[in-house]
């Protein structure tokens, strides 16, 4: 027995060997680029780098001078906001609009094409385009006053207060078809038997779809999740585009400081330990899913 697995493991070893192989630049560009240039923005980050990337190391100074900036703190703030506001809001209306489709409605291609368009539109597109509709003199305030109603008032991207709740309103118009897209594929990989059982013992359709679906998918939840979340941490251009951090600072985003600090003010230290920050944030997601959805298997 013990020799089978023997002779086993090396089989396995040179199956699809081509496949592999092909697989190799891709592997050392990987490691190349995103790993060396990780590590190599890590310890740059504890140096006093200005205009250029450069060996004087400075320790903690950079991680100091970082966390008592009001404008780091304001762009963390306000990714918190936006981030559980489309962490919420696109999945509560991507699962909703993938149910709706799921119903195998008629012009059901034609639905799905058209919300999922604006995920095809750049970030740039995205911002300049709700810029103009939540523009007062143009926009969604004076249409509605158009048509008769004076007094409303709808103007968040000039209100520091609320000027986030704008931007979470164009990435919700351009992200949540996305959303909708991965849901709808994973409701589509359920098996029709479970809904006529569902059916037979005759429970309502909203008790399926929350205490049977939802359980379900929650492969396809956790990796649209990372996947969300990532962009959400990343989030820069259509800050830029919609509000460019205005008014004021009252929408500056992690991503937005980290390009101003490294060309703008051409200082790649605290560009580095910002972006650092970030890196760091990401790797607290990607690694526990990774984990989940690959060590839970192996040991399966």
């Amino acid at each position: 027995m013990a020799r089978s697995n023997t002779q086993e493991r090396p089989s396995r070893l040179f199956r699809n060997l081509s496949a592999k192989i092909a697989a190799v630049p891709m592997i050392l560009t990987a490691m190349v680029v995103f790993v060396g240039f990780s590590v190599w923005t890590v310890v740059h980050s504890f140096t006093k780098s200005g205009l250029l990337p450069r060996l004087n190391f400075v320790g903690t100074l950079q991680y100091e001078r970082l966390w008592n900036s009001d404008k780091w703190l304001i762009s963390i703030q306000n990714l918190v906001i936006f981030g559980g506001c489309m962490l919420v809001l696109s999945f509560v209306i991507g699962f909703v609009l993938a149910c709706l489709l799921d119903q195998k409605i008629r012009y059901e291609g034609v639905f799905r094409t058209i919300l999922l368009y604006p995920f095809a539109l750049s970030f740039v597109v995205t911002g300049v385009v709700w810029q103009w509709m939540l523009n007062p003199d143009f926009g969604v305030q004076s249409i509605v006053r158009g048509i008769g109603w004076e007094s409303f008032a709808f103007d968040p991207l000039n209100n520091g207060k609320i000027v986030m709740f704008g931007v979470v309103i164009a990435a919700l118009w351009q992200g949540s078809g996305f959303v909708m897209v991965l849901l709808l594929a994973g409701l589509r990989g359920i098996d029709d038997e479970i809904w006529k059982a569902t059916r037979v013992d005759g429970v309502p359709a909203w008790k399926t779809y929350l205490f049977v679906i939802v359980p379900m998918l929650r492969p396809v939840f956790v990796t649209t999740l990372v996947i969300v979340t990532a962009g959400i941490v990343k989030v820069y251009d259509l800050v830029v585009a919609q509000t460019d951090g205005g008014p004021g600072i009252a929408s500056e985003v992690p991503a937005k400081y980290v390009y101003d600090q490294m060309f703008l003010n051409q200082n790649l230290g605290q560009g580095f330990a910002a972006s650092t920050m970030m890196l760091l944030t990401v790797a607290v997601i990607i690694i526990p899913w990774a984990y989940l959805e690959f060590g839970g298997k192996k040991r399966g």
